[in-house]
């Protein structure tokens, strides 16, 4: 939405990182930034040039030059410096988030420290780099491999993690020694940009991370420009296929991370209190809003009778703004996306499935404009009908009902995504069953949301997930560097006479 002329006049500009430089840009079409609690525009973002997106990436090019050379300890102490000042900071962090997406401060806090962890993981660079070698292979003959970085990296990130997502990808690929440029979400782009000012205040060169604004016209670039060797997204399913199958055209590493449709499976066996509750918290908390949100709850047998209890749990959460310590979750990120979640319940109740709870006349007391929508329940979802087949993206629990854990298990792995999935139960051999069969990346087992510790990565897999290598842990390492072998052999007759050296270089 472009801002108007009066907005224009007492709204911050959200400023570019360039060169090393907090540039205004000099875009005549600007974005607004909306607090989703009031609709008040509190931010405008611009649409970076096309000269300023080259001055960008040629900056970050010629960067790479001598960054590269930079020894991988002292770029791992820089990190050291950073977490640091991460985790000084989290709290101002938080509250810039939240004021600009809509969450609760503690969730926008969860965001911040996730992100926080990957940061962590970026200091044991050197040791994550390592590499593997041989000796005496044939003849004399050693072989050694070297890890070495792959020049400028593109992240392109979502709205829903404004802090989390950016850190899962430049951390990573500057510490192994290339340089980065980041788009992030034109909705809240005031978090990504005080991860970027952090990151100066660590001590990193100023040019190894560039920081753009804007739309497609800027991910395009991204995408197509010949200097980018790699690119990394988050974002929903058409976007997705949109930035793999461009970035790959053209020749580049891409790792896309698209929608979800995740199910949690319930059976009789499990305990009833916990498993409402983490159903619910996965369900409606982040107002849906995240690709690990259990939406599909699969009752098999007699949990079918388990719903009224489901009901009346959800019936207790309430959206609020960001600072009410009451509110279970805040706001949809903007009117539009509200507005879409209200027609899927509509439009699930026309194909048959029952409100059980419906949440599409929500308010809150003091904010008449925010983006609300109230916790909503289906039951009698059946897999063809909308509300089960679309990710809503919103704080919606269908329910489906399963005769058995086979029918559970087929009924998933008929589903086109495969992002993330629990199952609750008792019964280990029902666990391993489960884990063993489904066909999903990421697998709980009385665990709401599986996502891993950054020492392993995220591994969403089917249609939730376009490319090789994943976020973070050891696949990020490997998609961020390339892998040089050496062979080589050494004859005695070539070995220099002369006395020890007795310096140990410290350096």
């Amino acid at each position: 939405m472009a801002t108007n002329p009066q907005a224009m006049q007492n709204t911050p500009d959200v400023l570019n990182l360039i060169a090393g430089e907090w540039r205004k840009s000099g875009c005549a079409d600007w974005i607004d930034v909306t607090d989703p609690a009031t609709q008040d525009v509190i931010a405008r973002a611009p649409n970076t040039t096309p000269d300023e997106m080259e001055q960008a990436i040629s900056s970050a090019a010629e960067a790479f030059k001598t960054w590269k050379e930079v020894p991988v300890s002292e770029r791992a102490r820089m990190m050291f410096r950073y977490q640091a000042l991460l985790k000084e900071h989290h709290d101002e962090l938080g509250e810039i988030l939240a004021r600009e997406t809509g969450k609760t401060f503690a969730d926008a806090k969860g965001d911040v420290w996730r992100g926080i962890e990957v940061a962590e993981q970026a200091c044991h660079a050197p040791a994550l780099m390592l590499a593997d070698s041989a000796e005496n292979i044939a003849g004399g003959i050693d072989t050694r491999t070297i890890t070495h970085p792959i020049g400028v990296c593109a992240g392109i990130t979502p709205f829903n993690f404004p802090a989390m997502i950016p850190l899962w990808f430049f951390p990573l690929a500057i510490v192994t020694g290339n340089t980065f440029v980041l788009k992030p979400s034109e909705q809240d782009p005031m978090t990504p940009n005080r991860l970027a000012e952090l990151f100066l205040e660590a001590g990193f060169p100023p040019d190894v991370l560039q920081v753009v604004h804007g739309g497609r016209e800027q991910v395009d670039t991204l995408l197509t420009h010949p200097t980018i060797r790699a690119v990394s997204f988050v974002g929903s399913v058409p976007v997705a296929q949109h930035v793999y199958r461009t970035s790959t055209d053209h020749l580049k590493r891409c790792q896309a991370f698209a929608g979800a449709k995740n199910h949690m499976v319930i059976l009789p066996d499990a305990d009833k209190q916990q498993t409402i509750n983490n159903l619910v918290g996965s369900a409606v908390g982040a107002a849906g809003q995240r690709c690990m949100a259990n939406s599909v709850a699969v009752l098999v047998g007699e949990t079918r009778e388990w719903l009224p209890e489901i009901k009346a749990a959800m019936e207790t959460v309430r959206p609020g703004r960001w600072d009410d310590e009451g509110a279970g979750y805040g706001a949809v990120i903007n009117a539009g996306a509200a507005q879409r979640i209200r027609d899927l319940i509509g439009q699930g109740e026309k194909e048959g499935a029952k409100l059980e709870l419906d949440g599409r006349e929500c308010t809150v007391e003091g904010y008449p404009d925010g983006n609300w929508v109230g916790p909503t329940l289906f039951s009698g979802v059946k897999p063809g009908m909308t509300v089960y087949d679309e990710e809503i993206f919103g704080p919606v629990l269908c329910t489906v009902e399963a005769g058995s854990l086979d029918e559970a298990i087929a009924m998933i792995n008929a589903n086109p995504y495969g992002n993330g999935t629990s199952i609750f139960t008792a019964s280990g051999a029902a666990a391993r069953k489960y884990t063993h069969e489904i066909e999903v990346g990421q697998v709980g087992v009385n665990v709401p949301i599986p996502v891993p510790v950054p020492f392993f990565s995220f591994t969403g897999a089917k249609g939730s997930f376009y490319g090789d290598l994943h976020a973070y842990g050891k696949q990020s390492i490997r998609f961020f560097t390339e892998t040089k072998t050496v062979i080589s052999r050494w004859f005695d007759s070539g070995i220099p006479a002369g006395g020890p050296n007795l310096t140990i270089n410290m350096k």
